[in-house]
């Protein structure tokens, strides 16, 4: 942003001394002078000219800059919400898995196992697994498409 400060700045001072070269010209009245500042208006419009294309070439290249780093974290934090999700599930089912851990073994003391607390008790480490893969599977998924374009590159 700075270059475009700059040059904007570049820009002003150029046509500042075509303003000022103008003024001379009209006081001057001479013939010579009028070639002599028509030359230099001429190469201060093509600096111009160059400067504003130059501009526009890094206006263009800071646009596309931001536009692929707002893509990145649009892409990063669809991948966030996704693994926090995963986890919320892994850690729900890890506390209903304690939850009925405990209930089996105060069961099993008390020697009245029942079968629907073993089944529960089956159910809650079948959905615990479950959760854990597919915690661990956003991971790869996260960290895959931060592969892929390095793979890419190389």
């Amino acid at each position: 942003m700075s270059d475009v400060s700059a040059l904007e700045a570049r820009i002003n001072t150029a046509l500042g001394r075509i303003e000022t070269g103008l003024g001379q010209l009209a006081d001057a009245g001479s013939a010579d002078a009028g070639t002599d500042l028509q030359g230099q208006l001429d190469e201060e419009r093509a600096a111009n000219a160059q400067l504003e294309e130059r501009v526009k070439a890094l206006k263009e290249r800071q646009d596309t800059k931001i536009a692929d780093l707002m893509s990145q974290v649009t892409a990063q934090k669809a991948q966030l919400g996704a693994l926090d999700t995963e986890m919320q599930r892994l850690r729900a089912s890890n506390a209903d898995l304690r939850d009925v851990g405990a209930q089996l073994r105060a069961a099993a003391t008390e020697a009245v196992a029942t079968p629907e607390l073993i089944n529960r008790a089956m159910m809650a480490e079948v959905e615990a697994l479950t959760a854990q893969r597919a915690s661990e599977a956003a991971e790869v998924d996260a960290v895959l498409s931060e592969l892929k374009p390095l793979i890419a590159e190389a």
